[in-house]
């Protein structure tokens, strides 16, 4: 499938609101470029660089100087694989588990938490609670070293 499939329709959304619990991490001026099924973004800055805002892990990650190499990076070998999450999408998509407009892919127990990259630790949820979920305790949890004990309470589950 071209890069297109893995990819979300951003547009429509309010930016401002939904990254509002992501200023921590985020630079001021980003705007968002492209989104993939489980709500990570592609940032780029005034000066054209391309980030990429990994939901799940709670990571800023510069990729590439422009568009145009951002676009010769993803043709290398494992980076559409891994930016675009291309083998578990294409899980979820054979298991019937498909999204409908304004939702994405996310994870029950998060990957920086130990969750894995399974298709049995995927839930679809709108992406604006994706979003404020994930903005919400990774914001509460910077600073803490690896390996320390955290409890979360899940208060409304999304359903199984």
């Amino acid at each position: 499938m071209p890069a297109r499939d893995y990819l979300i329709d951003h547009s429509g959304f309010d930016w401002t609101d939904l990254l509002s619990g992501w200023a921590w991490l985020l630079p001021v001026e980003v705007t968002v470029w492209l989104m993939n099924r489980f709500g990570d973004l592609f940032l780029t800055s005034p000066g054209g660089t391309v980030h990429l805002l990994d939901v799940g892990a709670g990571s800023l990650t510069r990729l590439a100087e422009d568009r145009n190499d951002f676009f010769r990076k993803l043709d290398e070998e494992g980076n559409a694989d891994d930016w675009l999450m291309i083998p578990l999408v294409d899980r979820l998509t054979a298991a019937g588990i498909r999204l409908q407009s304004g939702q994405c892919y996310s994870f029950v127990v998060p990957p920086v938490l130990g969750g894995d990259y399974t298709a049995e630790n995927t839930v679809v949820l709108p992406i604006k609670e994706h979003y404020e979920a994930y903005g919400s305790y990774h914001c509460s949890l910077r600073g803490m070293p690896d390996g320390t004990q955290v409890s979360i309470e899940v208060k409304n589950p999304p359903p199984s």
